[in-house]
């Protein structure tokens, strides 16, 4: 089986991430690309923290957040990277199920205020 290794452009376009993003992450130290003078190479290692990256964006953590939480696989394993993920996950339900009830009572509002309107 070959090795995953994608270039700078190809990294960019599989994510459908800017060239910006990309070397944001790796200033903050979330991904560590292969380098060959100034080109950047992407291992299956940095293809997979790509998605965990962008899987925790839209479950709404921060980048910060998801640093720590990749730096406990290399100081801790997966045992306690999974008790963390579990706490986190835990935390980030409770905040999205407020908004989506703020949201709920939102829309009811709207929804009232349009049909006394209309009528």
């Amino acid at each position: 089986m070959t090795e995953v290794r994608l270039s700078f452009k190809e990294m960019c376009a599989k994510f459908d991430a800017t060239p910006r993003t990309l070397r944001y992450y790796e200033y903050i130290e979330l991904l560590d690309p292969e380098k060959d003078g100034r080109a950047r190479f992407y291992g299956a290692r940095e293809v997979a923290r790509m998605t965990l990256i962008l899987r925790g964006r839209r479950f709404g953590f921060s980048l910060e957040e998801i640093r720590q939480w990749l730096l406990l696989y290399d100081q801790k394993g997966t045992q306690q990277q999974m008790a963390v993920w579990v706490a986190l996950a835990n935390r980030q339900l409770e905040v999205l199920e407020r908004q989506r009830s703020q949201l709920d009572g939102t829309i009811a509002d709207l929804r009232a205020l349009r049909d006394k309107a209309a009528g």
